[in-house]
């Protein structure tokens, strides 16, 4: 278990090493970071976020996209508002700060002697990622069957695509990669996350599903899965998306009795269907 944070409040000095654009519309930007001070590296597990600061800007919530086991930290950021717009700004050398690692994790040690069906779409696919080189760095020996659900809405907004060829080349998965319409070129398949889940030949015996990405999907994802036997209770998301402020001060991450950033992000199914839908 990763330990808390030394002071929540402070963010530690970071350098970034390269910031690199994902997206063909320049939208997602993912940026590598280094510790300034080792004394203030953190360790986390895949699942968990940071809060980004960039000074006299402000400071956004984004989930871990790297793996615990790599040397630089890296978060992928869609520009969407003022401090989204600042680190679209930011390239090598320049510093800034980070808070964390706040909130939980996927639930690997649950993982261990079961089958692993990751999910995702579009850009909420960067906990995911860091959970599946993780899992194939550290568990691999540990995991059956892993299979890698991915799309988003062309292919040129398809996140980590070096990965992406790697993992498909992979003997250890079974991959279905996706885009949402017909596109010149491509050679992938065709259709949303939630119909291909609906199609793709996963057994639910003994394995674990882990969902996340825009509202939509997983709301149309998660029937699709008990429609193939999946357990309420072995299958995970993410609320990330409801992060703000990462401690429970301020109020504004709580479901019912639940605060996403301290309660979560990470949540069984069964566990959200006791939270009122506002989720």
């Amino acid at each position: 278990m990763p330990p808390a944070p030394a002071n929540p409040y402070l963010p530690v000095p970071v350098r970034v090493e390269s910031a690199v654009f994902e997206s063909e519309d320049r939208s997602l930007k993912t940026l590598s970071l280094s510790f300034l001070d080792p004394s203030g590296r953190f360790d986390f597990l895949p699942g968990q976020f940071v809060e980004f600061s960039v000074p006299g800007k402000g400071e956004s919530p984004f989930g871990i996209a790297s793996s615990p086991t790599e040397e630089l930290l890296r978060v992928t950021v869609n520009k969407a508002g003022t401090v989204t717009r600042a680190i679209h700004n930011l390239d090598r050398g320049d510093r800034v700060g980070l808070r964390g690692p706040f909130g939980n994790w996927y639930p690997i040690d649950l993982f261990r002697g079961a089958n692993l069906a990751i999910i995702s779409g579009g850009f909420a696919f960067t906990t995911l990622a860091s959970l599946l080189d993780y899992v194939l760095e550290k568990h691999s020996d540990e995991v059956g069957r892993i299979d890698l659900i991915y799309g988003a809405r062309t292919p040129g907004m398809l996140l980590y695509k070096e990965k992406l060829t790697a993992w498909q080349a992979n003997p250890r998965l079974r991959c279905w990669i996706t885009v949402d319409r017909e596109t010149p070129g491509w050679q992938g398949l065709v259709g949303f996350v939630p119909d291909v889940v609906a199609r793709a030949e996963i057994s639910p015996d003994n394995t674990y599903a882990v969902v996340c990405g825009p509202p939509i999907m997983i709301k149309l994802t998660l029937p699709r899965l008990l429609e193939k036997g999946f357990p309420r209770d072995r299958i995970y998301t993410s609320l990330e998306r409801r992060m703000k402020c990462g401690i429970g001060k301020c109020g504004r991450c709580n479901i019912g009795p639940k605060y996403v950033c301290k309660d979560g992000p990470v949540f069984s199914y069964a566990e959200l269907e006791g939270l009122p839908e506002e989720y």
